[in-house]
């Protein structure tokens, strides 16, 4: 009656002995450690690099506990963060801009567990240390931005189909086209209805009015929100940050979280700017002086060069960083000086080599924009065609700048500007205090259930006590498994799911105590209080997974976390409650006569 068949006892111990293995891996801790990924395609990560940083790091004296090599970075780990510290500047020096070096943790679990795949949770940003940012998108710049691009295409389409206008202009939101006759007005309505079916357009005496249509303006804005995601994710990558979390919120929010990040400054710098790459040709028939007076011509812009001298450029864009493959620091063959080095793809590289080919002897200026502010990096003579896709740009740059210009284009243009309108930074001794609260919130929770059931329950509350300790155990191999990040909320999420876990214990126990009661033997009681007992248990938990489930998808940050570990907290705890408790207590008085059962 109370015997589970051989094939079901193996189960359980396979799932608890699977349990244990992937959860050990939290218990070793984690060690400091120093990451490197490349940011050049030619530069790879193998062995060559590793016998490389070994060899700079053994040059130096710096000891290290071990290297480890994955597919896209090589981590190299330390018994302090001292000797951390030095050697990420000594590897930095000594392996050159290709690489991205930055500080990350590394877990002490043995070689054997990571061969099994066993890796400890990630750990939030409130338990590491860390920073929190919650930027705004501005949306309006979003719709601004796609109305400048429409004005510079209809501009182009209107020349390329031969219709004359008089004027095309944007004010706020709307463009504004004026025409000499109506005939031209007409073919011009025409040909914009046709390539551009997301403007609406209202046509008033010799005048053509066009603004977004409403489902468009909803589409700009989602994708601005969804790229500027992408480029966030692009430049935390380039920062070697590990396990970052970049998400929206709301409707134009998103929210980045950079564990193990203590230098705000600078990635408040990478993060918030918006560097895009423009070329233009440089009007050089018309004087600069009559610019600076106020007399620009039509069609161009005054700007200044890096060493403050003023340039006329023609307000027509040849060439954008859309079009960019890679940009890699380095420095100019002829003077020495910082530049940046930029490979442009199939498109680009056509578009700059007939633009070449057809002004050779005439300026070029290669713009660097950001934040609305258009500065004049480099006006170099073209002297012959370019071809091969490749450009520099270099003049009155840092290695730093260049350095940050390179990362800045390779990961890609925000789509709309963005502000930091939140920030928070949590120190790593805060962090290791919070985990410590967490640690002992649990352990001192775990022991007074123990007590209390031991002490009411008698044997069947020490059973209970082994099934808590068995869905503990499973709850943290579940985390680790699916390499969730856990927070404050999810600690605390875990420390709810023991409590909860319990109750299933109670009601089996009170169970079998009414069954003996009623005056049933010690062997049905048992198989009665398990049997009738399941059916509320299943209610109850499922009521509480219906909740969580709507915590998971309604919450958002710490509210999902919580929601997980509660979530997953209910389906370990119905396993060990249920079928770990009864194989126990099958094991106990399942092969035997008894009078009496030790239930209190």
């Amino acid at each position: 009656m109370n015997r589970y068949p051989l094939w079901k006892n193996l189960i359980i111990g396979l799932v608890l002995v699977i349990g244990l293995l992937y959860s050990l891996p939290n218990f070793f801790g984690e060690a400091p450690a120093v990451q490197i990924s490349s940011v050049n395609p030619s530069a790879k990560v193998d062995s060559a690099l590793m016998t490389k940083v070994e060899a700079l790091l053994k040059a130096a004296g710096t000891p290290f506990d071990g290297m480890y090599e994955d597919p896209a970075s090589l981590k190299v780990s330390f018994k302090s963060t001292d000797l951390q510290l030095k050697a990420k500047d000594l590897i930095q020096n000594g392996i050159g801009q290709d690489y991205v070096v930055a500080l990350n943790l590394i877990s002490r679990s043995p070689s054997w567990l990571r061969s099994l795949g066993a890796l400890p949770m990630y750990l939030g940003l409130d338990l590491r240390g860390g920073v929190h940012f919650l930027m705004q998108v501005d949306m309006k710049a979003a719709i601004t931005m796609a109305m400048d691009r429409n004005l510079g295409e209809i501009r182009a389409d209107l020349r390329d189909a031969d219709v004359r206008y008089s004027g095309i202009s944007r004010q706020g939101d709307e463009l504004d086209l004026h025409f000499d006759d109506k005939d031209s007005m007409g073919k011009a309505k025409d040909e914009i209805s046709r390539k551009f079916p997301d403007l609406l357009l209202t046509s008033s005496g010799l005048g053509i009015t066009a603004q977004l249509k409403p489902e468009a303006r909803t589409k700009i804005q989602e994708f601005a929100i969804q790229q500027n995601i992408t480029t966030l994710r692009n430049r935390v990558n380039e920062l070697g940050v590990a396990e970052p979390i970049i998400q929206q919120q709301g409707q134009d929010r998103v929210v980045v979280e950079l564990p193990g990040v203590q230098d705000t400054a600078k990635a408040k710098d990478i993060l918030g700017r918006t560097a895009t790459l423009e070329i233009h040709m440089v009007d050089d028939e018309h004087d600069v002086k009559a610019a600076i007076a106020g007399q620009i011509p039509f069609g161009d812009a005054l700007l200044k060069e890096r060493g403050g001298e003023p340039i006329l450029v023609k307000k027509n864009v040849v060439l954008t960083g859309e079009h960019i493959n890679d940009a890699q620091p380095g420095f100019d063959n002829r003077t020495g000086e910082p530049a940046v080095h930029i490979n442009l793809d199939g498109t680009g590289s056509r578009i700059f080599k007939q633009v070449t080919a057809d002004n050779v002897g005439k300026r070029m200026a290669i713009l660097l924009i950001e934040k609305g502010i258009a500065e004049v990096v480099t006006a170099p003579v073209i002297r012959e065609e370019i071809g091969g896709g490749r450009v520099q740009i270099s003049g009155h740059m840092t290695t730093g700048e260049a350095h940050d210009v390179a990362l800045l284009l390779r990961a890609g243009a925000l789509a709309a500007p963005m502000e930091i309108i939140e920030e928070r930074t949590v120190g790593p001794s805060l962090g290791a205090d919070n985990i410590k609260k967490g640690f002992d919130s649990t352990l001192f929770g775990f022991i007074a259930i123990s007590i209390f059931m031991t002490i009411y329950y008698l044997l069947f509350g020490f059973v209970s006590v082994v099934a808590l300790g068995a869905n503990l155990l499973l709850l943290v191999a579940v985390l680790s498994l699916l390499q969730a990040t856990l927070t404050l909320p999810g600690m605390a999420g875990i420390a709810l799911t023991l409590g909860m876990a319990i109750d299933a214990n109670v009601l089996i126990n009170e169970r079998i105590r009414d069954e003996i009661r009623n005056g049933n033997t010690p062997q049905a009681a048992i198989n009665a209080g398990y049997e009738r007992a399941f059916g509320t248990i299943l209610d109850s938990n499922i009521t509480t997974l219906i909740a969580g489930i709507a915590l998971f998808i309604f919450g958002s940050g710490p509210v999902k976390g919580f929601a997980v570990v509660l979530c997953l907290g209910i389906l370990t705890s119905m396993f060990s409650a249920v079928l770990v408790s009864r194989a126990i207590v099958n094991f106990a008085y399942g092969r035997r006569r008894v009078s009496k059962l030790m239930i209190g």
